[in-house]
């Protein structure tokens, strides 16, 4: 929503607009209004980007598509979403843990049920308080999976870590628990819709 100086409205979405000297300035409640809908509209992209970036993962370990996953080996075709990346686990407390889960059914399931769900939570702004927790939890399991902190792998070679604590899966869950606690769903998504179901407006936790 913009401020404009003539009495007319337009409806729509318009960037809030740099005023030239010498017009008046917009009253509290205006100004108000305008970072208001600039905030939720912002929200609304950051969500919607979020979620193609967990259900393109999704789709592209599942039907291999020949990004991150060679064609040929996706999920479909037999391959394994996480026994790549869990047996390549090199550094960290649970190096070993990792390396006995990789393959392993449950969790394919799991992950894949993981990327599924939050990707389509985010796209449909709903359920953003679960896919906070549900991303959150699998951010840090990939952020112990690659162990910023250390300097050098379990065999002594460079670790070439850029950063010991913040990375790129510690700011993924920053931003799905900034959007859960924003209400991002209501811009651009069945947010609204969503929390006046009955169930929902029982069990906040739904959101």
């Amino acid at each position: 929503m913009a401020v404009h100086d003539h009495p007319h409205r337009h409806p729509g979405f318009r960037f809030p607009s740099l005023r030239r000297a010498g017009t008046a300035p917009a009253s509290a409640d205006e100004a108000t209004a305008t970072a208001t809908a600039t905030r939720a509209y912002v929200f609304a992209g950051l969500r919607l980007l979020t979620g193609f970036v967990f259900l393109w993962a999704f789709l592209d370990k599942t039907f291999g598509f020949g990004y991150a996953t060679p064609s040929g080996k996706g999920w479909i075709d037999g391959g394994s979403p996480t026994k790549g990346f869990l047996s390549g686990v090199a550094v960290g407390p649970m190096e070993s843990t990792f390396h006995d889960w990789a393959g392993a059914a449950w969790a394919d399931w799991l992950f894949m049920l993981g990327l599924l769900g939050i990707g389509l939570a985010l796209i449909a702004g709903i359920g953003l308080r679960l896919a906070a927790v549900a991303g959150t939890a699998m951010m840090a399991l990939m952020w112990i999976a690659e162990w910023p902190p250390a300097k050098h792998l379990s065999d002594g070679s460079v670790s070439m870590s850029t950063n010991p604590f913040a990375d790129y899966h510690l700011i993924y869950a920053v931003v799905l628990i900034a959007l859960a606690a924003a209400g991002a769903g209501a811009t651009w998504g069945l947010g609204r819709a969503w929390a006046r179901l009955p169930f929902v407006s029982r069990n906040r936790w739904l959101l």
